[in-house]
């Protein structure tokens, strides 16, 4: 495999994040082009990267560890303003 088509660490990060877009309604789904929110599905994108940044502390580059902290932050900030719209189910 060229190094072209090789997958990067920053390369693989981001197509989680946009695959967390993409749950969060921001994107067009690529598979049946809508665009749906499904904040279950975001939140465990996020929690995804969450688990890769805490096993990969410690071996990440200075500029892989800054991408990181801020997409979580991101991505996290994004989910408390979608959950803000989401209807509250309120159990006895």
């Amino acid at each position: 495999m060229s190094e072209e088509q090789s997958v990067s660490f920053v390369g693989f990060i981001m197509s989680l994040a946009t695959t967390a877009a993409v749950h969060f309604g921001d994107l067009d789904d690529p598979v049946s082009g809508d665009r749906q929110t499904n904040l279950d599905a975001a939140r465990q994108m996020i929690e995804i990267i969450a688990m890769l940044q805490e096993k990969t502390r410690g071996n990440l580059s200075a500029d892989e560890d800054r991408l990181l902290e801020a997409l979580l932050y991101d991505l996290r900030m994004r989910f408390v303003d979608a959950s803000k719209d989401r209807p509250r189910i309120i159990t006895p």
